[in-house]
């Protein structure tokens, strides 16, 4: 993307969570975009896809951008093994190219196969003894179709708007200091659904006030050495983010006592060791970015380089509501 360009969708995207008057000059596309959302829409209601074998929750957002969805996936997977459930999850696999669907994610699946969040996903979740499956396709239900035997239950890394996929719960993350910008749909706001849809939705869950995205270490890119969160704090850093909403990284960095000069780069951005290459010119600051970063370039990363691990932890009510839906969603009872 040219610079021109760049700074154009970044204007664009600070009207969103600002005055919606200096989008106004994009409102003959915004008929058009909400014709498709109610069109497809409607179509689901009087057409649903067939029940799947296996509940799936779809986890995901009416907002363009990141809201915490990885994070609150991770924990409700958790939350699920620690219900005695199989849990598992499905996902587009964005930006990624597999050699073919459904992709079941193993430790040796190549990032650029299976995707930034699905190979975050898969770490994560199948770092202690327990198994839980991550499968990639574009066409999620079959994925989903690939874990019937396998599962109790499956999460979907977004596909909110993806009505081929049956879905036996929805929930709603919102970021809690955006919230919906200025409450328009695109290209003129943030929504990719209009706001009434969080009306039909089984749970909608705020990142900064039902639960809480905590940093919980920082991780060497190349030894897999925890140093405390502090160990930089006071100290100037080169923060790098690819992700939907880089001030959060920016901020979790600044909350630890660093100083981070700030290189963001688009969301789901395929890093490649060019893009990095500045920090060279830099050999007494240490780089720091996030995990979902880290697994794209943990085949070029450098001794002086890490990453911030970030975990999400629910209010005590709001995990307990949790745990009794996914008893509720995936047909099992405790006992």
């Amino acid at each position: 993307m040219s610079n021109a360009l760049a700074g154009l969708a970044a204007r664009i995207e600070r009207n969103w969570y600002g005055s919606v008057l200096g989008n106004l000059w994009l409102l003959p596309l915004w008929p058009l975009v909400w014709a498709v959302v109610h069109l497809r829409r409607r179509r689901f209601l009087r057409h649903p896809p067939e029940a799947n074998p296996v509940p799936v929750v779809v986890v995901g957002n009416i907002t363009v951008g990141g809201t915490g969805k990885t994070p609150l996936i991770t924990l409700l997977a958790e939350r699920a093994r620690a219900l005695g459930l199989r849990p598992a999850v499905v996902s587009r696999g964005y930006g990624a190219k597999a050699p073919q669907y459904p992709l079941d994610l193993t430790a040796d699946t190549p990032v650029e196969h299976s995707g930034d969040e699905p190979r975050l996903l898969f770490n994560r979740l199948n770092a202690a003894a327990s198994f839980c499956p991550v499968v990639v396709d574009p066409e999620r239900r079959r994925a989903v179709a690939e874990l019937v035997g396998r599962a109790d239950i499956v999460f979907s890394d977004d596909g909110l708007q993806h009505y081929a996929m049956a879905r036996a719960a929805e929930i709603v993350v919102v970021d809690h200091a955006r919230g919906f910008g200025n409450r328009w749909l695109l290209p003129l706001g943030p929504l990719r659904e209009p706001l009434a849809r969080l009306k039909t939705v089984d749970l909608v869950l705020r990142n900064g006030a039902d639960f809480q995205v905590q940093p919980t270490a920082l991780v060497n890119a190349v030894s897999g050495e925890q140093i405390a969160l502090q160990s930089f704090s006071g100290r100037e850093v080169v923060a790098v983010s690819g992700i939907g909403n880089p001030q959060r990284f920016y901020d979790s960095l600044r909350s630890l006592g660093m100083q981070p000069q700030e290189h963001s780069f688009a969301d789901h951005h395929q890093f490649q060791p060019d893009d990095l290459a500045f920090h060279q010119q830099m050999p007494d600051l240490p780089l720091v970015m996030t995990e979902k970063d880290w697994v794209k370039c943990r085949n070029f990363a450098r001794p002086d380089w890490w990453y911030l691990q970030v975990s999400a932890v629910a209010q005590p009510e709001i995990e307990a509501r949790l745990d009794s839906l996914l008893m509720t969603w995936s047909g099992k009872t405790h006992g």
